[in-house]
């Protein structure tokens, strides 16, 4: 089987992309090693997912919907003082969303409050809960998978690990423990309880379990090698003891297995072929391994295979990091449009088709890089270009009196919706005496080769006049409030001197008829391209990372909707925000028409 062509930004046929990990699937498919594929997105519910996890989100679905396979969206939920129901709403919306149309029809749910069931294969007790595939009109009867739903299944395993002699309960603080492992230059030393008797630890583990114990106080640790040249492998803790309610399973439980013991034993329970990880977790797959091995399980093993995660300039990916600039009123939220999370870049007005485009073709490869963030966003621009409604509208508007224009007469202009779509059709837009435009596209003592308006200059009026300046006026201090002008009246489409040519073009909105709009002029949050290089990430802060303007917009923007992309003429791509009301438009900007970073940059 091979993997199917990839429809996306531009609409076309092309192939879908290639590295080692859809090598290995494909090879394992035409061996026979397996029939069908199972991968898993199996994020930890204690923030939002950012663009990192949109490249494995692409990485696991794409491998599903290449292969006929399904993916399935797990909750590794295994810290109760960390997580919380928030995120778990957030990460089935953003999945929703980034799969939308594309993979939808691969994410593996459950049935809701379904827990696996224990059968019997090969003589061996075994634990199985499958995927079914999503579809709209059961939505409602599914949900993710989630690890705390197998806290039953997996403190069963840790009871096994016991029978074998491969597991015990330590006493020792999680301060000794961390002392006893050593280092990664010296091998670590036994706990005084490694040889405590199988019945002693079932007994103690067993009392962990009805919380007779305070946290801290005992742990259930793999018995391995304490002089491993791994240190994961160094008797590693598999349970804790955490008094603490959880999000799922409430207050059921007081002790909780580590992330990598529930990990490989989720992966197991829900028949995942292909575990696919980011590259820090290639030295936790001995342990992964070591794991499934010494359980004698009954069905296939699922194998772990790493990559690198994306890393991106002007960018912190940290989820630490994120909350902290939540916490601390740096940014209005974890969907702040300046945050690299995803819920942010779909409020900033990303398409999913963009994001996707984007993550999807990366590449996938076994070495750490640095991403350039202008990849991103050249993405973003290319997906936005062919959707964008172009609309007129001036963020720092000076008047313009068109002199020898009637007073109190309209006419009506036809403005192209979009230049490379003809199907999109003309709009109406209303011309009168009394413009703006912007403040930028006038300069009294213009520099050299400026070709906007000028005294004595002449612009075209895009889809409108050529105007040209007669007379400056200026405040009693010396601003400028008005310029006055006189138009060509016949240089409109269709006029005799519509051929005419002058060098500038510019935007405007009639006076009379704009209305206004609060325009967010969002930037990268950071100023240089590795911010957290030096340890003091907000030291690099970008101080201009927002500007808030009123601006003069032109008057079918009063009904912009929130799932349409807008062009700003001349200007930037601008989606409306939901902090819209009846009374108010807001409008973000979600990227520049060209990268003025990359200017700024070629200036130095």
């Amino acid at each position: 089987m091979t993997p199917d062509t990839n429809k996306d930004v531009s609409g076309h046929a092309a192939p879908g992309p290639s590295d080692f990990i859809r090598d290995i699937v494909a090879a394992d498919l035409k061996s026979g090693k397996h029939q069908a594929i199972v991968t898993r997105f199996p994020p930890e519910p204690n923030g939002y997912l950012h663009i990192g996890h949109a490249k494995s989100i692409c990485l696991n679905f794409g491998i599903a919907r290449e292969f006929a396979g399904v993916c399935n969206l797990r909750m590794d939920d295994t810290n109760p003082t960390k997580e919380d129901v928030e995120y778990v709403d957030s990460i089935q919306e953003d999945v929703a969303w980034l799969i939308g149309g594309w993979a939808d029809d691969k994410l593996g749910l459950k049935p809701k409050g379904k827990t696996p069931e224990a059968h019997t294969v090969n003589g061996k007790q075994d634990f199985f809960l499958p995927a079914i595939t999503h579809h709209a009109s059961r939505i409602t009867n599914c949900e993710p998978f989630y690890a705390s739903d197998y806290f039953g299944q997996i403190y069963e395993f840790a009871l096994e690990l016991i029978r074998k002699g491969k597991a015990y309960v330590c006493d020792l603080s999680p301060a000794d423990t961390e002392k006893y492992r050593g280092a990664p230059d010296r091998p670590g030393e036994d706990s005084p309880f490694r040889n405590r008797s199988v019945e002693e630890s079932i007994d103690l583990f067993t009392r962990m379990k009805n919380g007779e114990f305070p946290d801290g106080a005992r742990s259930l640790r793999a018995k391995i090698d304490m002089a491993s040249p791994n240190i994961w492998l160094r008797d590693p803790v598999l349970y804790r003891i955490r008094h603490a309610e959880h999000h799922h399973t409430g207050g059921k439980w007081c002790i909780y297995p580590m992330y990598d013991f529930a990990h490989c034993l989720s992966d197991y329970i829900e028949g995942v072929t292909h575990s696919i990880c980011t590259l820090e977790f290639e030295v936790h797959r001995p342990l992964y391994d070591w794991i499934l091995e010494s359980l004698d399980l009954a069905r296939p093993l699922p194998h772990q295979y790493e990559f690198a995660r994306l890393s991106l300039s002007y960018t912190v990916m940290s989820k630490r990091k994120l909350l902290q600039l939540v916490t601390e009123g740096v940014v209005t939220g974890w969907d702040d449009p300046r945050m690299p999370t995803i819920s942010g870049m779909r409020r900033r007005g990303v398409t999913s088709e963009g994001l996707r485009h984007f993550a999807y073709n990366i590449g996938v490869t076994k070495y750490n890089g640095l991403t350039d963030v202008a990849v991103l966003e050249h993405a973003i621009r290319e997906d936005l270009n062919q959707r964008a409604l172009r609309r007129l509208a001036v963020l720092r508007p000076i008047k313009v009196v068109i002199t020898n224009f009637p007073e109190g007469k309209t006419v009506e202009l036809a403005a192209v919706n979009n230049p490379g779509d003809p199907g999109l059709g003309t709009r109406p837009i209303p011309f009168s005496r009394e413009l703006f435009i912007e403040r930028d596209d006038f300069q009294e003592v213009p520099p050299p080769k400026y070709f906007r308006l000028r005294p004595g200059g002449e612009v075209r009026l895009k889809y409108a006049y050529i105007i040209k300046c007669d007379e400056v006026v200026k405040d009693a201090v010396g601003n400028i409030v008005e310029l006055r002008c006189t138009a060509d009246l016949d240089s409109k489409t269709g006029g005799a001197t519509a051929g005419r040519k002058v060098k500038g073009t510019i935007h405007w909105v009639s006076a009379a008829h704009a209305i206004d709009a609060e325009v967010r002029l969002y930037d990268r949050l950071f100023t240089v391209a590795e911010p957290d290089a030096e340890g003091d990430f907000k030291k690099h802060l970008n101080a201009h990372s927002l500007e808030v303007l009123t601006a003069k917009v032109e008057p079918s923007l009063n009904e912009a909707k929130p799932d349409v992309r807008y062009q700003f003429e001349r200007l930037a791509y601008f989606c409306l925000d939901k902090d819209t009301t009846p009374a108010r438009r807001v409008f973000n900007r979600t990227i520049t028409l060209k990268d003025a970073w990359a200017k700024e940059a070629g200036k130095a």
